[in-house]
């Protein structure tokens, strides 16, 4: 709520007070004035993937779980192109990268479902998966700029407002060998923003000045694995080691933590694939929990605790458990009050104690030839799943797994569902959508 009606509506005398009671009766769009004004009085932000604490999960707000119900969809805006990226929110404004006319483009959406602006990258690389595009990386972005990566190799940052800071091609660091879309997302440090290129032999690690986009360092990061088995989808998360600033990289079978400052490895863990099979990429990204880390790897098949710190090869010592079977192949997990929740690729729903990889429950949402491509958000005592097909899903889970409601979005859904500010975003093949609890 802004300031003057801030200092006016605390100063209100009693009478004034039963006229605005009138007033509101008989003016009640007022109502949806102030609720929108009161939502940016208390704004969060989503300013990357995952959230703001890489956890897939709020504690803020409530959302619907009725989103067929047309009283709770605010807005829908058709997108321009296929895109497969997350949107992230700050402030007043939401973010997104898609084409537009045959270019990677970042976008910026008003908090009324209205295009603010759109900023031109460079030409795009199509994508090839049907579930992937060109566009599949989300932005992030520290509340001054925004940093978008794609497939192609254009790298930029923009302004709030739209305008280009920087911007550069990344194929000079090598040709991208994935099988599949790029996924990687770009993060942040104190001082970088930082991109991991993990693909079979040119695989990279660099730090760009944020405000510049020159590089800071670079390190190789290249290991001999079987085949596919150095490709990566994963994002890093930046976090703190031993009081300093490092980041962890999880690809090429190998979870190692990085020096923010110069790149240099502290340390690393290893031994995810004994028996070196083949095609074990990784495609889910990790979580942390306190001072754990929770990997899926094998295909979906496994899932480990890696307790972070240490230095030099702490494969023997920092591996804590493996939970045989559990997993997730392309999902990412969530994390909210101490408990790691995966939804399986073909919908299994499991809650495991980070601590020593107990499951403490299992559900599962309905069973389908298609497949879970989206990452599971949790928000207001719920979890929203999307599958490939579109189909949302949402259920309890605080006292015993129970599904609630399933909503077919009419298109593919392969982004993950954002909730802010008591708004959740979902993003479509073709729509963005916003849904508000009413």
């Amino acid at each position: 709520m802004p300031r003057f009606m801030q200092t006016h509506c605390c100063q209100l005398k009693p009478h004034r007070l039963a006229f605005k009671k009138i007033y509101m009766r008989f003016h009640p769009e007022i109502l949806t004035i102030l609720a929108v004004t009161t939502v940016f009085t208390q704004a969060e932000n989503w300013p990357k993937w995952r959230g703001p604490n890489d956890s897939g999960s709020t504690k803020e707000g409530r959302y619907p779980a009725d989103l067929s119900d047309p009283k709770n969809l605010i807005w829908k805006l058709p997108l321009s192109g296929k895109g497969c990226s997350t949107p992230i929110v700050w402030g007043k404004q939401i973010f997104i990268t898609g084409p537009q006319k045959g270019q990677d483009t970042v976008s910026a959406i008003t908090w009324n479902g209205k295009l603010d602006w759109e900023k031109s990258i460079g030409k795009e690389r199509t994508g090839k998966h049907r579930n992937g595009s060109g566009s599949n990386p989300s932005c992030v972005t520290d509340g001054q700029l925004i940093f978008a990566y794609f497939k192609s190799g254009n790298f930029a940052a923009v302004t709030l407002e739209g305008k280009e800071v920087w911007k550069m091609n990344l194929t000079d660091y090598g040709k991208d060998t994935l099988f599949w879309d790029f996924g990687t997302s770009p993060v942040l440090t104190q001082k970088h923003v930082i991109m991991a290129l993990m693909r079979k032999g040119n695989s990279w690690l660099v730090a760009f000045e944020k405000r510049t986009g020159k590089v800071a360092w670079q390190v190789k990061r290249n290991y001999e694995t079987p085949i596919e088995g150095d490709h990566s989808y994963a994002t890093p998360i930046v976090t703190i080691q031993n009081g300093r600033e490092a980041i962890l990289v999880w690809g090429a079978e190998r979870f190692t933590a990085h020096d923010a400052a110069n790149g240099d490895v502290l340390w690393t863990c290893s031994g995810f694939n004994p028996q070196a099979k083949k095609f074990w990429v990784v495609v889910s990204s990790f979580v942390l929990v306190d001072d754990m880390a929770i990997i899926p790897y094998g295909r979906g098949a496994r899932l480990a605790g890696i307790q972070l710190n240490g230095k030099g090869d702490v494969t023997a010592t920092n591996r804590k458990w493996t939970l045989e079977g559990k997993g997730s192949f392309v999902p990412s997990p969530a994390v909210q009050d101490g408990k790691v929740y995966l939804v399986r690729d073909r919908g299994e729903v499991l809650c495991v104690n980070p601590r020593d990889g107990k499951v403490e429950w299992t559900g599962a949402f309905p069973k389908d030839r298609a497949s879970y491509y989206s990452s599971p958000t949790i928000a207001d005592g719920k979890i929203y799943a999307a599958r490939e097909d579109g189909i949302v899903f949402v259920a309890h889970f605080q006292n015993g797994f129970k599904l609630l409601t399933e909503n077919n979005m009419g298109e593919r859904v392969i982004a993950s569902p954002v909730p802010v500010n008591g708004s959740l975003l979902i993003r479509g093949e073709k729509n963005l959508f916003s849904y508000r609890q009413k």
